[in-house]
């Protein structure tokens, strides 16, 4: 039977016991799980949740009690989907174009807000993924760094559905090295962001200290 504040704890262990970061921020992802579910995560403490879809989203914020909760859009953005985006989220972790970000910028603008947001980077160059390859990364972090609605946190990765989990340990270590590259000049810079259900030991293991963890948490889901 399900327990998700058992399923919270477990996660939560595991987190502390694999760290290298003095804080990981477990991100619990709620994508085609109802509010209920949602809500006992809330209380339990849980102060940072992840929806994949802006559409789902919208749908199911208004009703919850999200005070104080930092909400991250971690799904791929389409650019007509962007106002809604940050009407809802305070964290967007996947840009991976300057188009992308010039509309989330003039979003920002019209609420009035400066978006947090991260770039998505492909490490494995997997074709049928979105993300930035590593090459096009630096001139793309510049450019959203001339965004005044934009505040570059970070950097986000999701690793090959690999059937042999340590194959990911490589690319959560390069990943960790483009980060400290990139963060070495830059004040805002301080979230690094790998690392789901299947890979999350690892990735905190190489660095992480965001993990977004869903299944473990929530069970499988019904789609």
């Amino acid at each position: 039977m399900l327990n998700v504040n058992e399923n919270l704890k477990a996660v939560l262990d595991e987190i502390e016991r694999h760290k290298v970061c003095e804080r990981v921020t477990l991100v619990a992802v709620t994508k085609n799980h109802g509010v209920d579910l949602m809500k006992t995560a809330l209380d339990f403490g849980i102060t940072d949740i992840g929806e994949n879809r802006v559409q789902e989203a919208s749908e199911k914020f208004p009703a919850l009690n999200l005070d104080g909760v930092t909400k991250h859009l971690i799904g791929h953005l389409q650019t007509n989907k962007v106002k809604q985006a940050v009407k809802l989220f305070d964290v967007i972790q996947s840009v991976d174009s300057e188009k992308l970000a010039v509309a989330i910028d003039g979003a920002a603008l019209s609420f009035g807000k400066v978006q947090d947001v991260l770039i998505q980077v492909n490490v494995a160059k997997e074709t049928q993924k979105f993300g930035v390859y590593e090459e096009n990364l630096p001139p793309l972090i510049e450019f959203v760094e001339t965004l005044k609605n934009l505040r570059l946190r970070g950097l986000m990765m999701i690793a090959p559905n690999f059937e042999d989990v340590e194959q990911c340990r490589p690319l959560f270590r390069e990943m960790k090295r483009i980060f400290d590259e990139m963060k070495r000049t830059r004040k805002n810079f301080d979230l690094l962001s790998m690392g789901m259900t299947h890979d999350y030991k690892i990735a905190v293991e190489e660095g992480a200290n965001v993990v977004r963890v869903g299944t473990a948490i929530f069970g499988e889901r019904i789609y």
